[in-house]
């Protein structure tokens, strides 16, 4: 069996930024991926049909992130057992957390596909794009067992999903004008296609763990451990996403252009974001493993090194995002009025990419560390005491615009990323006495 990539020896910087640079540009490519939707509708469909793909997939992305917050469980305990030289057992947990989140997609589907309707009017859809979004959602949802798959495996074959959703948008959109419900089923196939392949490819290559068709089954112990690990960052990744329902749905009630506008910088920002969380997932896999090893100082280093590689990109996306968002966001959207919109949102993005550039690794090292509940704890925080408080109290105020809403997520940044730095404190003046009284 071909070596397992170890993080426990040697350099940290250019091992982590090798196992960063594949997470990132698969990142990329789903980004790409995700964001062809509401490029392909926002050149050849109207601004009501930019709305309600912004919307919907708002909406089913908070769905998504149930199931890939939880399985930061699994790859925590997965990094564990590496780390320990486990591999027998690192694959056993792969198939109980294979069949769990089969199990977990499905009602996910059920319940997404008769919730649509209140999902769209809960989220103040504009009465123009209330009926595209509600399909949409319908559309996806019943492919939603395709994208919890895609999520957690189509990342191997997510170039050829990528091609075939540009196809499939630029036939059902621009060719068949069916807007939002055609990027919905491009999306869907696609993904689906993806996971097939991602099977197949898994099953012929070598893996850093040794795993069968045999071990897709419930194992007790490993569900409650992934679970254990992983509700928290779920449970956070998803009243965190509900925060940005909120915002979503006090900029709805501003009117479709508003709307159509936050949605082209909310795909934006999946790009402007990605260095940070490529290395927010690398830091998780690298600190599981060290700390499996016994080599807690070697994790917290890795954490510097990642800190300074996502801050020095950082400065570059933020200044192209608060200068040049309106030559962004035209990528997106052909209507004036749009374009304007998401760049003045944009710009609250900006000041933001510099703080996540701290803020993602901290999360990736103390998700890899197992303190999930902090994780969680830190994320509702920042979410329910900051940002929607800020963005709602911002909303209110004479003269209020996209920009003054938007730096709420900063707000809620600076909160988040001080607690970080107080829970670390915290602990390094815990553990010498830990160790005096064992």
């Amino acid at each position: 069996m071909k070596k397992t990539q170890n993080f426990t020896e040697g350099p940290i910087f250019l091992p982590l930024l090798k196992f960063a640079v594949p997470v990132l540009l698969a990142m990329l490519l789903q980004t790409m991926y995700g964001a062809v939707d509401l490029l392909v509708v926002g050149q050849f469909s109207t601004a009501a049909d930019v709305s309600a793909v912004s919307t919907g997939s708002m909406i089913m992305r908070t769905v998504t992130v149930v199931i890939t917050g939880t399985s930061m469980g699994l790859t925590v305990l997965v990094g564990r057992k590496i780390g320990e030289g486990k591999n027998q057992e690192a694959g056993s947990i792969i198939g109980s957390g294979i069949w769990l989140f089969s199990v977990m997609a499905i009602a996910l589907s059920v319940v997404m596909i008769f919730a649509a309707p209140l999902a769209a009017r809960l989220m103040q859809t504009p009465a123009e794009a209330f009926d595209k979004t509600v399909s949409y959602m319908v559309i996806c949802s019943v492919g939603t067992v395709f994208i919890v798959a895609y999520n957690l495996v189509g990342s191997i074959t997510v170039a050829i999903a990528s091609v075939l959703n540009i196809l499939g948008d630029l036939l059902l959109v621009a060719v068949i004008p069916m807007g939002a419900s055609g990027a919905a089923i491009a999306t869907a196939a696609a993904q689906a296609v993806s996971v097939v392949l991602s099977l197949f490819v898994i099953r012929r290559r070598q893996l850093p763990f040794i795993f069968g068709w045999k071990d897709i089954r419930p194992v007790g112990k490993h569900i409650r451990s992934t679970l254990r690990l992983g509700i928290p960052i779920a449970l956070q990744d998803l009243l965190v996403s509900f925060s940005f329902l909120f915002i979503g749905a006090i900029v709805n009630a501003l009117g479709v252009t508003a709307s159509a506008g936050v949605g082209v910088a909310d795909k934006l920002s999946g790009f402007i974001m990605l260095l940070p969380s490529a290395f927010s997932q690398a830091m998780s896999a690298f600190v599981a493993q060290n700390m499996g090893a016994g080599k807690p100082d070697r994790a917290k280093k890795a954490l510097y090194s990642g800190i300074a590689a996502s801050f020095a990109i950082a400065v570059v996306m933020a200044w192209m995002s608060f200068f040049h968002g309106d030559w962004m966001s035209s990528l997106f959207a052909r209507d004036a009025a749009v374009i304007n919109a998401s760049f003045d949102y944009l710009k609250a993005y900006a000041i933001d990419t510099l703080l996540v550039s701290f803020l993602f690794c901290y999360i990736g090292y103390f998700n890899g560390t197992g303190d999930t509940f902090f994780v969680m704890l830190q994320g509702l925080i920042g979410a329910f005491g900051v940002r929607l408080p800020v963005s709602w109290l911002l909303s209110r105020q004479a003269g209020a615009t996209l920009f003054h809403i938007g730096l709420a997520t900063p707000a809620a940044s600076v909160v988040q990323i001080v607690m970080c730095v107080g829970y670390m404190l915290w602990v390094k003046h815990r553990m010498p006495r830990k160790k005096l009284l064992a």
